[in-house]
């Protein structure tokens, strides 16, 4: 290729050139040999059509009395709270049916393709809710108009990333274009309100949905805990329902706390209002008893259902990806009711774990960059103040999220004692992270990160488990890594017993029959175990069981009896301190006569 020095260069036709700059020229000569080079390779060039989001019309504040809020993607236990929740601030909403395999084969079918599974199932789930709309006689711009869906925002590695994108498209492809979708950022702070919207996103908000969610977890853990050992059949599931009913009343009938009064006016003209607001509504959380009054009325329901602990059944610890291990249907092969159909005690994983694990990353990440800014700006060591200005806000972090970890722990065991205190404390995420970074950097993001490798070792040596059984969708990256590490750690380990099950739209029986397999080891291990623990004893089952006969409180479900080390069933637990509790009322006759 020929080049032509820049001061030789012939003026355009026309004769006379105006140069501006010798910059402008040059990018006009590259131009020009670009062109002539294409054409020589024939390549033609086309003008890129870069994509935009699409602006999406507003949900406002004058929509709110003729528009429902739709959410989903939990139990339906927490579904139900927290739509009382909504009702509270005043909302109009529905939680979605929980997702099936017609909902999976409509997120295929209007999606986009190499999605994870529960992309298909709630993205599908979104779209046959508006259809079975559309059939009840409402038109699409009716329902376009009427309807919003509400959903958590993220980003990482994690295809969570991208849900919105994705229900927006299989809506649109549906016929259902200009359907809104709103998003709460999970890191984006307590107040996301918009001047005027239709969704305030402030504290209130946030408060009453952390509520709803602790409180489904607890009472989920519980109806776990009493529904495998109860002795008339289906009780459990008839006590919940009665008390959700309840709980969901408490919700709705819950208001944010306002300043009012003298107070209000006084503060007003003082300019501390907002602060005031903010404070009263914090200090009516931790200590106001609207929940937990109603706690204690769920729990002396729970505590009428008659159980029977002397039945020995393996303990499998639920872990995975955050949605397949917390639905409770065809997202995950109706696992959880499979489990108990089988003869286990299921051990599921509370959303307030995920939740302790957000801060605790945020913190981790704060402390691995303390200092970057001052390298990035060049400021040396010895300007002092700059230093100290960038250590102290970097305090001042920290403090705010170690603040929401202990207020946040406190309010979840706060509303597990008023339910009896049988319900799992929040694990300790500093535990967790101790145990899995060896095998899985606790700095690599996107799903459970570190999680599922850390919570396998955790219930495992602590004694909390027979089996762990792993829920994640088929091809999901972080998941997918995590089985790679559990190699590793299963050959550290090797008194587990682990089972990874990918989840898809099909595939029921083998899932089932996989676990049915692990299952029966873990069935054997709690068998061998009772053997063990009765042998010391002296005793027999059958001398248990008619001892706890003639006491009724031995057979509540909030009754105490403590966890041994070493012993992992509910029934060996129970079966050790009978006999204990045997031989000393035996020891108070003999002293008595």
């Amino acid at each position: 290729m020929s080049t032509v020095p820049f001061n030789e260069m012939p003026p355009a036709s026309g004769g006379l050139v105006q140069i501006g700059s010798k910059e402008e020229l040059i990018r006009q000569h590259l131009e020009d040999e670009r062109r002539r080079l294409e054409s020589e390779a024939g390549i033609e060039r086309r003008e890129l059509q870069h994509f935009h989001k699409p602006i999406e019309r507003p949900f406002t504040k004058s929509q709110r009395d003729h528009t429902t809020i739709l959410f989903g993607g939990l139990t339906w236990k927490h579904e139900k709270l927290i739509h009382g929740a909504l009702e509270g601030l005043g909302y109009k909403c529905e939680a979605l049916p929980v997702p099936n395999k017609k909902a999976f084969q409509l997120g295929k079918e209007y999606g986009n393709n190499g999605q994870c599974n529960p992309t298909y199932f709630t993205v599908g789930n979104l779209v046959q809710f508006a259809q079975s709309l559309e059939e009840k006689g409402l038109t699409k711009q009716e329902i376009v108009d009427r309807y919003v869906f509400m959903t958590a925002g993220a980003c990482g590695p994690c295809r969570f990333g991208m849900y919105e994108a994705e229900y927006r498209l299989a809506l649109r492809n549906a016929g259902f274009d200009g359907f809104r979708v709103l998003l709460f950022q999970q890191s984006a702070g307590l107040n996301q309100a918009e001047a005027e919207a239709g969704l305030e996103m402030n504290l209130d908000f946030f408060l009453n949905i952390l509520n709803a969610m602790n409180i489904g977890d607890i009472i989920n853990d519980v109806a776990y805990q009493i529904r495998p050992y109860e002795v008339n059949a289906g009780e459990t599931d008839r006590v919940l329902d009665e008390c959700m009913d309840l709980l969901q009343e408490v919700m709705r009938r819950k208001r944010p706390w306002t300043l009012e009064g003298k107070l209000a006016g006084l503060l007003g003209k003082t300019g501390f209002a907002g602060t005031a607001q903010y404070a009263g509504k914090f200090l009516n959380q931790l200590y106001g008893d609207d929940y937990t009054d109603a706690l204690k009325e769920v729990r002396e329901r729970f505590n009428a259902i008659s159980i029977d602990r002397t039945r020995v059944k393996p303990i499998v610890k639920i872990t995975g990806e955050f949605w397949a291990q917390t639905t409770e249907g065809d997202g995950n092969f109706n696992m959880f009711r499979f489990l108990e159909k089988e003869g286990a005690q299921v051990l599921v994983e509370p959303v307030g774990t995920w939740i302790m694990y957000m801060i605790h990353q945020a913190k981790q990440q704060i402390r691995d960059r303390r200092g970057l800014d001052l390298v990035q700006e060049g400021v040396p060591k010895w300007n002092l103040k700059r230093v100290f200005d960038s250590h102290m806000t970097t305090q001042q972090k920290l403090a705010k999220l170690t603040a929401a970890e202990v207020v946040f722990k406190r309010e979840y065991h706060r509303l597990i004692d008023a339910l009896g205190g049988i319900a799992h404390h929040l694990t300790d995420q500093y535990e967790l992270q101790r145990l899995g970074h060896p095998f899985y950097n606790s700095r690599a993001g996107g799903g459970e990160g570190h999680l599922e490798v850390a919570k396998n070792i955790y219930y495992s040596n602590k004694d909390l488990c027979h089996m762990v059984l792993s829920l994640k969708p088929f091809g999901c990256m972080p998941s997918t890594q995590s089985d790679g590490a559990q190699s590793a750690v299963v050959s550290t380990y090797k008194d587990m017993i682990f089972i990874p099950i990918e989840t898809s739209g099909e595939g029921d029986v083998n899932a089932h029959s996989r676990v049915q397999m692990a299952l029966g080891e873990a069935k054997v291990r709690a068998k061998n175990e009772m053997k063990t623990v009765l042998e010391p004893t002296g005793t027999t089952l059958e001398d248990v069981r008619a001892f706890v006969a003639d006491r009724p409180e031995m057979q509540e479900p909030m009754y105490k009896f403590g966890h041994r080390k070493g012993v992992v069933g509910v029934a060996a637990n129970f079966v050790l301190h009978a006999a204990e509790r045997m031989k000393a009322e035996c020891r108070e006759t003999v002293a008595v006569n």
